[in-house]
């Protein structure tokens, strides 16, 4: 069997990070969480990940920041985007710091699960 795809989870919202965690591991993910920017900055610098799913609004570090510095320091990291703020500016920025996609909150399991099917396996 193929290795697990690893995910992180950086968002700063308990539950979303819990439920989104089962999911992930549930579709068949090896899951690791961080609450906040400077979390996730620390997971990937020790950890080796696929795709970080990363929230744009956290407190110590926004996620614009944490993909900066994922794209600077693990270039092959896959991230993908998620915030309530959904609107161009926003996607726009995302996409010129380097992120592969952007999904906003709330969203649908299966639409998400999709786009990380799909920017996994770019």
């Amino acid at each position: 069997m193929a290795e697990k795809s690893r995910i992180l989870v950086c968002d700063d919202e308990d539950a979303l990070r819990t439920i989104l965690s089962s999911e992930l591991a549930g579709a068949g993910y090896d899951v690791a969480t961080a609450a906040d920017g400077e979390e996730g900055i620390a997971e990937v610098s020790s950890q080796k990940f696929d795709l970080v799913l990363l929230d744009i609004k956290m407190p110590k570090k926004d996620g614009f920041e944490v993909l900066k510095f994922i794209k600077k320091e693990r270039p092959d990291v896959k991230v993908i985007m998620l915030t309530g703020f959904a609107d161009l500016k926003n996607a726009i920025e995302s996409k010129k710091y380097g992120a592969e996609d952007f999904v906003s909150k709330p969203y649908d399991l299966v639409d998400l699960l999709t786009t990380i099917e799909r920017v996994l396996s770019e």
